[in-house]
């Protein structure tokens, strides 16, 4: 057996090259300011993350006794029992596994990484944006710090998403946005700024006179106070002094074609984060259904299955996640109960393996380990010895 430990203590021989590339410390890649901001302040990436994340933490996991998917990064073997009720009831006295798993979807969305701490007996989320990794020249990594407090890799869980800079740490989803985020912002800016300053833009008083400052300074404030938009801007304010008005642009909003760039960046930052827009749309839509089921296929599923695979490595258990609860899927379930209902009818794997592969529990009963014959096999599906003609009696004949 030595040479199987050998196998398993070999190390990578270009870790001391990576670590040193990444340094001593990686940190966030994010920046939290910006999407922390963005998210609490801007309609659609608040309605958009929302959307995924509630849908990803409602989905459950189920955990197969049974089977061991590799080594568990805990020193200690942890019931099964006790790993499914902190999964999916209670990781820590303090929150349900519902706000659990939000706030680790949230973080994987906004940050790209998500650290779930182990403390022997309960799960705790740890903010991902002030959460160091510490690299190691000749392992992978050598700890975890969160301020003053060191935590070894054997009590923390790391959720990473796809990264094309760091194999340490993910990049947020919101990064391939940030051109959007920012042109949307800055829409915002401007259009609060413009009813705030209560000023009607493109318009110019002219006039063949010279006007003192004083003059000047009482037009412009008249003018300010009698067709304040933010006041309605609907009274008319008499020129007089042959006074005319010249449009050097437009302020009606419609003209300016603010609708339509808003909606263009919003669409763009919904595809970043993998929400298709129309889920957004109101109205009665027709391809509605498919685009629920795109949802989550293309984008809910593989952000749980992070999670799922992260604490599978951890607690060295068979994990998958239940999908009979979603409505987007059960056409899809249906289709796979008739999958397995044909493999059982012809004989293929039996009743007890069929109910394992859709996640239920074995059946006690006899006949559930047992191949069904197919009827139409060797003349009797009862008997498998009678088989050809069956007998007739002699009175037939």
């Amino acid at each position: 057996m030595g040479w199987i430990n050998n196998l398993i203590e070999k190390l990578n021989p270009a870790q001391e090259e990576i670590a040193m590339d990444e340094g001593y410390s990686v940190q966030s890649t994010a920046t939290p300011i910006t999407y922390q901001t963005a998210y609490n302040h801007i309609e659609v990436v608040n309605r958009g993350v929302n959307l995924l994340v509630d849908s990803a933490a409602e989905i459950t996991m189920d955990l197969n006794e049974g089977k061991i998917s590799g080594i568990s990064t805990v020193e200690t073997s942890v019931r099964p029992k006790k790993v499914e009720k902190l999964i999916n009831f209670r990781p820590n006295p303090h929150i349900n596994a519902d706000l659990f798993k939000r706030n680790i979807y949230l973080d994987l969305i906004l940050e790209g990484d998500a650290f779930i701490y182990w403390d022997g007996a309960h799960l705790y989320n740890i903010p991902a944006n002030k959460m160091e990794i510490i690299t190691d020249k000749k392992s992978f990594i050598k700890m975890y710090k969160y301020g003053a407090t060191d935590f070894s890799t054997k009590e923390i869980i790391h959720v990473r998403d796809n990264s094309a800079s760091s194999i340490y740490r993910g990049t947020s989803r919101l990064v391939s946005a940030s051109g959007s985020l920012r042109i949307l912002q800055n829409m915002n800016n401007f259009q609060e700024s413009f009813f705030k300053n209560g000023t009607v833009p493109g318009l110019v008083l002219k006039t063949p006179n010279i006007l003192s400052k004083k003059i000047k300074d009482r037009v412009r404030a008249d003018w300010s106070r009698l067709y304040n938009p933010k006041d309605g801007g609907r009274r008319p304010i008499i020129l007089d002094g042959e006074f005319e008005i010249e449009y050097l642009g437009t302020s009606d909003f419609q003209e300016l074609d603010f609708a339509d760039s808003i909606s263009a960046q919003e669409r763009k930052i919904l595809k970043a984060i993998g929400v298709p827009p129309i889920l957004l749309d109101a109205g009665n839509n027709a391809n509605i259904s498919p685009n629920q089921k795109l949802f989550y296929t293309a984008t809910v599923i593989p952000l749980v299955l992070k999670l799922t695979q992260a604490l599978e490595g951890f607690f060295g258990y068979d994990l998958k996640p239940v999908y009979q609860n979603i409505l987007a899927l059960r056409p899809d379930l249906r289709d796979e109960s008739a999958y397995y209902t044909s493999l059982v009818n012809a004989g293929i794997i039996t009743r007890n393996e069929a109910r394992e592969k859709l996640r239920l529990e074995r059946s006690d009963q006899d006949f559930a380990d047992e191949l069904v014959l197919p009827a139409n096999v060797a003349g009797s599906a009862v008997d498998p010895d009678l088989g050809g003609k069956p007998a007739q009696s002699p009175d037939a004949e």
